[in-house]
Parts: C-alpha cells; structure tokens; sequence
C-alpha cells in the first residue's frame, strides 16, 4: 500500500513549522513534499539589520534541506492548482514545468507587497519582503552617500542623503532606526559638506508610530527616533513620486532619491485563482485550519482568514508569530487525517511584541510588561535567538562583532534595482537578465490586454508569470531611461547602461547574422500588444496570479520597504479613494507603462544584394581581359589562412538559460 502524499506550498514561518512538524510526528508514515522558489527560510525580523550590515545575509536564512531531513524540497513556484484533481502545477527555476499529485494539501504560500494608486510609487520604489531587496538596499544607501561625499553641488549632496520612508509600523519605524545609524557611520568616514548630516523621514498617516502597539511603546519609539535625529511626521503621506523627490500630502516636495515603501502586504494571489471562498483576499478556513468543503486542503500564515476563538466574530492578523504557531497546529491536524493524532482548534495567547530600534535600543513588552533602552534592547536579541531554527551562533557572533569592530559599507553590487520590482508574486527571488528580455519579447509579440487593461498572461524565462497588461511587467524599451542623475549607475537594460541579450542598441543576437539586433530597429518605437499602455490593470500569469512588476533604476529614487515581524503594517498612504481591507490594510493599485525611445545608436546593415540608386546590383570592378576581381591586399596569392575566414556574429554577454 502506498504512502499518503503531503504536499506544502511556501516555506514561510507558518510552511516551515508545518514541515518540520510533519516531519517528525508522520517520519515514515506519510510521503512529505515542499515546494518553495528558494532552498532556504528566511527569518524575516532580522531583514532590516540585513540592510543596515548588522548581519551577513545567510545569517538570517536556515537551509530546508539541511533542517528537514525527511521532507523532499522541490524548487519553483506554484502556478495552478486542480482541486478535483488534487495536483499542484509549478515552474522550476530553470523554465521548466512539474505537476506534484496530493493526497494532503498544506496552503502556506505567504504573502507579497501591498501596493496603492499613488503616481510614481510603483516605479521609483522597491518591497522588503526578500533578501534581495535588502541586499539592494545596502547597496544603493551607501552608494548615495559615497555620491554625496564626492559631490560639488549642495543641493544635490542634499538630496542623495535624504531617505523617505513610508509607513510608520514595525518595518518602517526598524527600516528609519537603523538606517539612521548606517549612514551616520558612513558620513564619519567620507564626510558630506559642512553643516550637512544624513535626513530620514518617517511618514505615515497614522497618528503615532506604531500604532498598533501600546501606547507607552509608541511613545519609547518615537523618542529614540526623534533623539537619533530622524524626521517622524505623522498624519502625511505620500501623494506622488518622481524620479527627483516625493510630493507630500502637505504640499511639501521634498528632493530625494531614496523612498522606502513599508505599507503593508496583501495575501499572495495563488489563493485567488483557487474559486473557493475568500475573506479580504485570504481563504476562509475553520478553527482546525481546514477548507470548508475540502477536507484534504488546508490553509495556515498570510494566506488563510484563521477565525480568531479569543475575539468571536474577527479573523488572526497577518503576522509573523501567528503564521509560525498556525504551522504547527496545521501539521498535528493533517496528520490527525491520517489517523496519526487528534485534532486541535488554533487558539492563541498574546505574548507582547518587540521592536529593535538598533544599537542598544528597541521598545518591547514581554508578557505585558513594558520595557525600553538596554534592557529592552537584550530582552529582544534573546527572543529573535531563541526564535530562530538555526545560526543562533552565527547570528550572536555578528553581533558582538558590530559592537567592537566598525561596520563595512562596501557596494557589492549583486541586485541591480530592474531585479527586485516592487510588484512582483515572488518578491524572494531575483530577475535575472534573461527573464528580463524573455518578458520584453513575450510583450513585444504577444500583447493581449484590453482597453481596461487587463491581459491575457504568459511566461517568461524561468517560468515565472508575465502578464501583458499595463500593470504587468514592462520590457526595458518601453521604460523611461534609468540613469537620471550624475554618477548614477544605469540599469542593465537600460538605455546608456548595459545592454541586455536581442535588445536595440547593444550586441547582436547570436542567431542574427551581421548582428541585426533580435528586435525592434533603431529610430522605431517598440512594439506594443494591442492593449498594451491603455488604462490600469495588473496583467495575469498562469494560475490567475497578477504580477505587475516594474523595472527601475538603482541610479535615482529608489528605495525598499515592506511589511515586518509580528504584524500587517497599519496605516499606509493617505488617499481619499483606498477602500481599507482590514486594519491597517489597504487595496492595492496598479501603475500604467512608461515608453521611451529605444537607442538609436546602431544601425542594422542592409540585406545582401541591395540595388543601388539605378536599381541595379552593385558587383566589383573585374578585369577587362580575365574577367578577375582585382585583390586590394597588395600580397600573392597564397594558401588560404585562417584569419582570412569571416569571423562569427558576436554573441551577446549575457548567459544563455542553462549558463545561469
């Protein structure tokens, strides 16, 4: 008799725990399956000191295969799911697809960036919810202070080092503490013009920081912020980006490069393509973490409306510390049908939060129990300690690095700003440049969406799914140019940086010959589907899965930010038309495209045989007697060498698929 099949989906704190746990209580009983775009758990509350050089980045990662023993780990993303079927469709990293059968199913896919309908945000601003992310966020503050430091202009000096962050909860308050700290360290190094110290402002329009929290560790927060120098403004938001600065709901514009989008987040759309019942974008389960109706399906994290049997009436919020608990209460109830244990209803108990506001400092209630400065600054390092499944040793030894030693602040340059779009299902993984192009193509020739825009969707390389509407990701032709400022580094496929593989302007595509460029012609605009540029909407991918991604630069106003540890981030953006989706929860809007001349730097050479302005083929000048064409080299004739041979097209720098 074969083994019951269990499959997880997502590796998240509540996919994690329900692995793990299945592991141990089925071992040999059950056939376990864990399907995640990458082979590590990210503990997400360490992410900001990720961004700030706290930690190295694989301090905060925890290998699945290394700490689940009995559980087999698939690579990709999950596109579709057949609940009559009981198979889950996927795209491995390599473009490839897979279909995984289930007796079980575990939903823990997490959750993604919450976006707004507020001009410029989606291009000029990038998520915290991956390690990428707060790889380029290292990255691109200090490259902005180094830029700072080296500059003639004062106002341009100033703008460099002003860093706006939006949204006021734990993401956003920890993202302002300790980037305050960074780039203070930078500047007593590589001093800025006199009179002149790093800005960071925290806006929101809340009326306190954080204000899902209590009172008196509001209050703790806001002054350590304000002491550290930090500009907190609350009851102002955002109204518009640009490429220059932000213009505030005050009417003050203020000149940055730099926003820091900490609003929130929103289930991830797989949920949505299933046609069960829903509740805010999470699917309705019951106390047991079931889905009504399904009985082999299960839902637990940011994706599942968990009824909350401490407060009748309202749903678990969407954190970090009821996603880790829901795991383990998941996995004893599947195993449970299987006959394997009893089951149990998710219940919670409040065991207070903490807030590191960096160096010694952080606002924690333990227990109920207020604390702030030192001693809440250890009572939160030994939680995350004791919170983590691995490198608790690595992690301490970091620490007490930082404290005696000073801090590097080198570019590494591993995540350019097109890679991690701020719109993206799958914000854990990085845009390679092959995805890249694939999506330009797919939008170049196959450009289906409607007048509202919404498209039909398709797949770019690596499997992962592209839609063709305005809001889907947008192929770097039809971008507005990245490099917008002196000294700012363009993005890879971006006019006057490096050129990406069968794009205008740069090397020819392999299979081209005289390398005519794969595309469009320079001198033309590219080419656009049918509803392609017309109104708003958010393309759809395989599985229904909407995946708006931009691609900006890393040059100008860039930013992250995003949702944190224990909750959603409450109070976002200010705008009169945001129909609010629970608290601090806000519906998210999709941004139009932005095209812009492709280079015109290259021109592709004329097919052979081409008649001259007689209309006639030109041929050489031959010999009035022999009929001979004459030579030009001035040498005898002579055997035939080999650097005489026409030497092959180019082939462009960018790794084919399999290279990568």
């Amino acid at each position: 008799m074969s083994r019951p099949r269990i499959v997880v989906v997502g590796a998240g704190f509540a996919g994690y725990r329900a692995a793990r746990a299945l592991s141990r209580a089925a071992r040999d009983k059950a056939e376990i399956t864990l399907l995640n775009p990458t082979d590590y758990f990210l503990y997400l509350p360490l992410l900001p000191q990720v961004a700030a050089g706290i930690l190295e980045p694989r301090r905060v990662t925890v290998s699945l295969s290394g700490t689940l023993p009995r559980v087999r780990l698939v690579l990709g993303e999950a596109d579709a799911i057949d609940l009559d079927a009981r198979t889950v469709h996927y795209s491995d990293p390599e473009g490839g697809d897979g279909t995984l059968e289930y007796d079980r199913l575990v939903l823990a896919a997490g959750s993604v960036n919450k976006l707004l309908p507020i001009p410029g945000v989606a291009e000029h601003a990038h998520g915290f919810r991956g390690l990428p992310e707060a790889l380029y966020l290292r990255d691109h503050v200090t490259r902005q202070v180094e830029l700072a430091a080296a500059s003639d202009d004062r106002e341009s000096c100033a703008a460099r080092c002003t860093f706006v962050v939006v949204g006021a909860g734990y993401t956003g308050t920890e993202v302002a503490a300790h980037g305050q700290l960074f780039t203070d360290a930078q500047v007593r190094k590589h001093p800025l013009r006199e009179g002149m110290r790093p800005r960071w402002m925290l806006l929101d329009v809340a009326p306190r920081v954080l204000p899902e929290l209590d009172e008196r560790l509001s209050r703790t927060a806001d002054r350590v912020l304000r002491q550290r120098g930090v500009d907190v403004r609350m009851g102002t938001s955002v109204k518009e980006a640009t490429r220059d600065g932000v213009l505030l709901t005050d009417g003050e514009h203020v000149e940055t490069r730099t926003l820091v989008w900490c609003v929130g987040v929103r289930p991830d759309p797989l949920v949505a393509s299933l046609g069960l019942p829903l509740e805010r974008g999470r699917l309705l389960v019951d106390p047991h973490l079931q889905v009504p109706g399904r009985p082999e399906v299960f839902a637990c994290g940011d994706v599942a409306a968990v009824p909350d049997l401490e407060k009748p009436g309202e749903y678990t919020p969407m954190t970090a510390q009821h996603a880790w608990r829901q795991g383990k209460v998941c996995a004893r109830n599947v195993a449970a049908s299987l006959g394997a244990a009893e089951r149990q209803a998710y219940r919670h108990r409040d065991m207070g939060f903490v807030v590191d506001l960096g160096g010694t400092q952080a606002a924690a209630n333990p227990l109920g129990v207020p604390m702030s400065g030192p001693l809440a600054g250890a009572v939160t390092r030994g939680y995350h300690l004791a919170a983590m499944p691995g490198n608790r040793v690595r992690v301490a030894a970091d620490w007490l690095l930082d404290a005696v030693l000073p801090r590097q602040a080198v570019q590494l340059g591993l995540v350019r700003s097109w890679a991690v779009p701020l719109d993206t299902a799958s914000p854990e993984l990085v845009r390679a440049p092959d995805e890249v192009a694939a999506e330009a193509e797919a939008k170049a020739g196959a450009g289906s969406g409607s007048g509202s825009g919404s498209g039909a969707g398709t797949r770019g390389a690596g499997g992962r799914a592209v839609g063709d509407g305005p809001g889907a990701a947008r192929s770097p032709e039809a971008e507005e140019p990245a490099r917008s400022g002196k000294g700012g580094e363009p993005a890879r496929n971006q006019p006057g940086g490096e050129p990406a593989k069968n794009q205008p302007g740069g090397e020819p595509a392999k299979d081209h010959p005289g390398g005519e460029p794969a595309k469009s012609h320079p001198g033309e605009e590219p080419v656009r589907g049918p509803g392609q540029g017309q109104g708003r909407g958010q393309g759809q991918g395989r599985g229904g899965r909407p995946l708006g991604a931009v691609v900006d630069s890393d040059a100008e106003l860039s930013g992250v930010a995003g949702p944190f540890l224990d909750a959603e981030t409450p109070g976002a953006v200010g705008s009169a038309d945001i129909e609010p989706s629970g608290p601090g929860e806000m519906v998210t809007g999709e941004e139009g495209s932005s095209p812009a001349e492709p280079r015109a730097d290259r021109e592709p050479p004329g097919p052979a045989g081409e008649e001259d302005s007689a209309g006639e083929p030109p041929g050489p000048v031959r010999h009035p007697r022999t009929g001979a064409a004459p030579r030009t080299d001035r040498e005898p004739p002579g055997p035939v060498k080999a650097s005489d041979l026409p030497a092959d097209p180019p082939e462009s720098e960018t790794p084919a698929e399999g290279e990568r």
